[in-house]
C-alpha cells in the first residue's frame, strides 16, 4: 500500500495531501492497553488486578498473562475484519503505567512500544489510521474508573508534576510516531475534568507547544472539559492559539443505557432529540468553524445470561439509535469513532464467547459482579435499588440545601450518579479484587496462555446487529 501524506487540518476540515477532505471513522481499541472493568471483566481499577494478581501468582506469571493479553487482543485477524466493514481509523486508548512506572518517573519503559507499534503497524499494512488516545495520566485527569483513578478526585489538576509528567510523555510519543503518516494524531488527554475549567487550557497550551516542537505535522486532537462536554470556557481565536487541532465532542444518548427510563423505538419526538443533543453538544465548536470529531458514542447492549429474553427486542432498539445517531452524522458529515471495538458482550463490536476458557472460569464471579452493578458503566441497579435508595436518602436528609448537593461535576454527576461511583465502583470493587485474582491461582503458563487466548479474534463472537448499522454508515460524501 502507498504510503500517504500526513493528514492535516484545514479550516473545519481534515484534509490529505491533495487537499481533499477525509471523515476519520472507527471505533475505540479500550480494555486493551488501557484496561476498564466493564470491559474484560475486572472489578476495580487496573493497577489493583495488576497490582493483586503479582501477589497472586507471582510476578513472572503476571507479567507472562498481560504480555499474552495484549499479544492475543488485537491481531492481523482482526484488523482485517475491522476494514472489511469500510472503517479507516481507530481510537487507541493507552495508559501511562505502560510507559514510566510511578517510582521512576520520566524514565522511559521502552516495552510500552512493544505491542502499541505491532498494532499501529497491522492497522497501517490494511490502510487504517490510527489515533493515539491518552486515557490514563498518572494522578487521573477525570474522576472516574477509565483513567486508573482509584478515587474520585481528580489530582492530575492538583500536582503541576503530574501535568508536567504527562507533557513528558507526549514529548516521548511525538519523537516516536513523528513522521509516521499512518497515525493520523494524538488524542492528548481523554475526557478531563477540572473543577476550575483554566487549567485545563493553561496545559493544553503547554503541550501542544511542546509537542509542536518536535512533531509540527500530525493532528491533535482535543476533549472538552467535564468528559468532552464543556467548550464554553476556551478563550481566543482558537485556529491561531491551538493550532492544526480538531475537536472532540462525546455523544453518548441516554436512550442506549439501562437506566433511560423510555423504550427506543425511532419516533418523530426521539429522533428529533438525538439530533438535537448532538447539535446542542456541538454547537460551540460549529459556531467557531472548528472540526469537529465525535471521539466516544453508542448504545450498550443486553446480554441473554443477564437479560433473559428481552435481550433481543432490546438490541433491537439500540441499533435503530445507533443507525438514527449515524444519520445525524452523515448529515453533519463529521468524523466519529464509536466505542468500543472489542470486550466480553456489553458494548463491543466482536466480544468474547462464552464458551471460552476465560468466560467460563469468571462465569459466577461476572454474574456477581452484574447483580451487584459493580461497574458504573451501564450499570442496572434493579437488585440492589433499596441500598442505593437508603443511602442516597440518608445523604438528602442530611444536607437539607439542594445547592451543597451541586459538587462538581454537577449536573452530569448528582448524588445518586457520586453514590454509584464511591460506593460501588470504588469501595465496593475493591473489596472484590482479591476475589477476582483467586480465580488465577494455582495457574501454569499453558493454561495462562488459554485464557488469555480467549480474546483471539477467532474465539470471539460478532455483533452482526452494530456491524451492519457501521458498514451502512462508514461512509458518505464530504462534497458541499
Amino acid at each position: 500500500m502507498s504510503k500517504p501524506a500526513i493528514l492535516k487540518v484545514k479550516g473545519d476540515k481534515i484534509v490529505d495531501g491533495q487537499g481533499n477532505s477525509v471523515l476519520l471513522r472507527g471505533a475505540g481499541l479500550g480494555g486493551w492497553m488501557n484496561q476498564e472493568n466493564f470491559i474484560t471483566g475486572y472489578p476495580g481499577h487496573e493497577f489493583q488486578i495488576r497490582e493483586t494478581l503479582d501477589e497472586v501468582i507471582g510476578p513472572q506469571k503476571a507479567t507472562f498473562y498481560w504480555d499474552k493479553f495484549l499479544e492475543y487482543f488485537f491481531t492481523e485477524a482482526d484488523a482485517t475484519f475491522y476494514k472489511s466493514l469500510g472503517l479507516n481509523a481507530i481510537r487507541i486508548a493507552f495508559n501511562y503505567r505502560h510507559f514510566e512506572d510511578d517510582m521512576n518517573p520520566r524514565v522511559l519503559k521502552p516495552e510500552g512500544f512493544k505491542h502499541l507499534d505491532r498494532v499501529v503497524d497491522i492497522c497501517a499494512k490494511v490502510g487504517i489510521y490510527t489515533i493515539l488516545d491518552f486515557h490514563a495520566a498518572a494522578g487521573g485527569q477525570n474522576i472516574d474508573w477509565h483513567a486508573d483513578n482509584p478515587t474520585h478526585i481528580a489530582s492530575f489538576w492538583v500536582h503541576k508534576d503530574f501535568q508536567d509528567r504527562a507533557i513528558w510523555l507526549w514529548e516521548e510519543l511525538a519523537r516516536h510516531y513523528k513522521g509516521n503518516p499512518w497515525v493520523a494524531g494524538y488524542n492528548i488527554l481523554n475526557e478531563p475534568t477540572d473543577p476550575t475549567h483554566t487549567r485545563l487550557q493553561v496545559w493544553y497550551d503547554r503541550c501542544i507547544k511542546a509537542i509542536h516542537a518536535i512533531d509540527d505535522e500530525h493532528i491533535i486532537f482535543l476533549d472538552g472539559n467535564t468528559f468532552a462536554s464543556d467548550f464554553s470556557h476556551f478563550e481566543g481565536h482558537l485556529a491561531e492559539r491551538w493550532p492544526n487541532c480538531v475537536y472532540s465532542v462525546h455523544d453518548y444518548s441516554p436512550f442506549g443505557f439501562p437506566a433511560s427510563q423510555e423504550k427506543y423505538v425511532g419516533s418523530d419526538e426521539q429522533k428529533a432529540k438525538v439530533r438535537r443533543d448532538y447539535m446542542d453538544k456541538s454547537a460551540w465548536i460549529r459556531e467557531r468553524g472548528l472540526p469537529i470529531w465525535n471521539g466516544e458514542f453508542g448504545p450498550v447492549y443486553a446480554r441473554k445470561q443477564y437479560d433473559g429474553e428481552p435481550t433481543e427486542e432490546i438490541n433491537e432498539g439500540r441499533y435503530l439509535l445507533l443507525k438514527d445517531q449515524l444519520e445525524v452524522y452523515d448529515q453533519e458529515k463529521i468524523s466519529w469513532s464509536i466505542w468500543l471495538y472489542k470486550d466480553i458482550g456489553f458494548q463491543g463490536m466482536v466480544y468474547v464467547g462464552l464458551d471460552t476458557p476465560y468466560m467460563k472460569r469468571f462465569e459466577a464471579f461476572l454474574l456477581k459482579k452484574y447483580t451487584l452493578a459493580v461497574d458504573s458503566w451501564g450499570a442496572d441497579i434493579k437488585s440492589i435499588k433499596h441500598v442505593h435508595e437508603t443511602i442516597e436518602k440518608f445523604i438528602t436528609d442530611a444536607v437539607p440545601d439542594p445547592s451543597h448537593l451541586e459538587l462538581y461535576p454537577f449536573p452530569l454527576w448528582g448524588v445518586r450518579k457520586r453514590l454509584g461511583r464511591l460506593v460501588r465502583n470504588i469501595l465496593l470493587s475493591e473489596y472484590l479484587v482479591r476475589e477476582w485474582a483467586e480465580h488465577f491461582r494455582g495457574l501454569d503458563e499453558k493454561a495462562l496462555d488459554e485464557l488469555a487466548s480467549s480474546f483471539k479474534f477467532e474465539n470471539c463472537v460478532r455483533r452482526d446487529g452494530l456491524n451492519s448499522v457501521l458498514r451502512e454508515h462508514h461512509n458518505v460524501s464530504t462534497n458541499q
